[in-house]
């Protein structure tokens, strides 16, 4: 008599063999053209590990603004150039709106907070994130007197280096998260605090590991490579090192939770874990308060503090270029504190502002998106569930948008005359329902904080080094480590 488990495997090997021939013939779907996948590995032998955005702009030269290409076992659509981009995210702004279920992060994650959360639950989270951020000043005069202050902070610690040449990584992120921190927690860390720099260290820990060749690999190949990676169990670990840290802090403020006093988010969301009534579907829970104060943290810190330090990085690239800030900054600020008000008078450095951050480029493949709903986009019929990389390299790198879109040219901002230029491909902070929930705090945070250095430093790299503007390779696109000499000005 047959082996029941053989017989069992026999017949779901036929059903799946079945439906991969028949059913894949009738289905209605027309994914886009792109390379021709190998058995296993998809197009995974045609990418740069390291910097696969690259190599995905490139393939669109062959395969045009919108291809497929296979990751392992997972099939995604590749949106290049502003205009597919936009016409995606921005007029097809629900349809793209989804977020795949990334093996890495949906395993550890779970759909918790805003980056990686789905459905309705995303939808809530946002929400409260956006109006919260409002609540506790983003783009008001009370978060900029904190960017302030910070600043001032900041400043002070580059003074006691002496002009001698030190590293700017953790100064700088630590100045910056002290801004989210404040809304977040109502508190300020000392640059040297333990349990600021223990935080620092596991979000910059944790971007290099998802952007790393492994990640992608785990990525590709899930069931698979949880038996050989170790990539899973160390993100996963340093999430719940900061996740302890978070659920320490928002139980010691449940115990000093005042309804008619809300001091910051973690209170804000107390609030409404008191008001909602206990159902099945309850959005306010510990897990969406602990994930989301990590996602505010991690981003509020990371993609801001980058572009600061490609700022100083391009600064002492281009000598001639920050000379030009700084005689801006004395024509219109003085000695006096830089305030958001005084962008309006400065075309030119607003136009260095954005040039650092398209140049710097600091989100180059997007965050992953998906399709909520089976649409038709651009000839192609993409089934609910495509996952899709809106390539925002491509959109900041556009040779139809920008003119030397390789090299940095804060002219790329200014007309003729001088005056400020808006472009519509600058989308540093990506478009639509899943844009940034930061960026009008990143831009006050990105104007004061870089006006305030340059007022007070003209910045040189230490005798012989040489500067290097080729990313490190992470999933952001940070510059590689390197020491700055801060000669103070006033």
């Amino acid at each position: 008599m047959a082996d029941p488990t053989i017989l069992v495997l026999s017949i779901v090997l036929c059903l799946f063999v079945a439906l991969f021939f028949y059913g894949r013939k009738n289905a209605p779907y027309k994914l886009p053209p792109g390379p021709r996948p190998l058995p296993i590995i998809g197009n995974l032998h045609m990418l740069d590990l390291k910097r696969p955005y690259q190599t995905l702009h490139q393939l669109s030269q062959k395969y045009g603004p919108v291809y497929s290409i296979k990751l392992g076992e997972e099939k995604a659509v590749v949106l290049c150039g502003y205009e597919a981009v936009k016409d995606a995210l921005v007029n097809h702004a629900e349809e793209f709106s989804g977020r795949p279920k990334v093996p890495l992060f949906h395993e550890i994650i779970k759909g918790h907070g805003v980056i990686f959360a789905y459905d309705d639950n995303w939808k809530v989270m946002r929400r409260f994130t956006l109006s919260t951020l409002r609540d506790f000043g983003m783009g008001k005069e009370t978060i900029e007197n904190k960017i302030s202050e910070e600043s001032n902070f900041l400043v002070q610690k580059f003074r006691s280096f002496r002009g001698e040449p030190f590293n700017n990584i953790l100064i700088i992120n630590a100045a910056v998260a002290n801004i989210i921190v404040s809304i977040l927690l109502s508190h300020r860390f000392d640059y040297e605090d333990p349990t600021l720099l223990k935080l620092l260290n596991i979000a910059n820990d944790n971007v290099k590991l998802i952007g790393s060749p492994m990640a992608t690999l785990y990525n590709s190949y899930p069931s698979v490579m949880r038996w050989c990676s170790t990539v899973k169990n160390t993100v996963a670990r340093n999430i719940e090192e900061m996740h302890a840290f978070i659920r320490e802090t928002f139980t010691s403020q449940r115990k000093q939770l005042d309804v008619n006093d809300q001091r910051n988010l973690i209170d804000s969301f107390l609030v409404k874990q008191q008001e909602e009534k206990p159902n099945p579907d309850r959005y306010f829970t510990n897990e969406n308060l602990t994930m989301l104060v990590t996602d505010l943290f991690s981003a509020g810190m990371e993609t801001t503090s980058t572009t600061l330090r490609w700022g100083l990085l391009l600064m002492m690239k281009y000598p001639e270029i920050q000379r030009k800030v700084q005689n801006e900054i004395e024509k219109v600020i003085g000695s006096a504190e830089p305030r958001a008000t005084h962008r309006k008078e400065m075309p030119y450095t607003d136009a260095v502002i954005h040039e650092i951050q398209r140049f710097g480029n600091i989100i180059p493949s997007n965050l992953p998106h998906a399709t909520t709903q089976d649409v038709n986009f651009r000839g192609y019929l993409l089934p609910k569930g495509t996952q899709v990389i809106p390539l925002l390299t491509s959109v900041l790198y556009d040779k139809d948008h920008f003119i030397k879109p390789e090299e940095f040219y804060p002219e790329h901002f200014l007309d003729s005359s001088g005056n400020f230029v808006r472009k519509e491909a600058f989308m540093p902070f990506s478009a639509g329902k899943r844009s940034c929930a930061g960026e009008n705090l990143a831009k006050m945070e990105l104007f004061l904080f870089f006006t305030r250095l340059l007022q007070s430093f003209t910045f040189q790299a230490p005798p012989g080094d040489t500067l290097d503007l080729t990313p490190a390779g992470a999933f952001t696109s940070s510059p590689v480590p390197y020491k700055i000499c801060a000669l103070p000005r006033v």
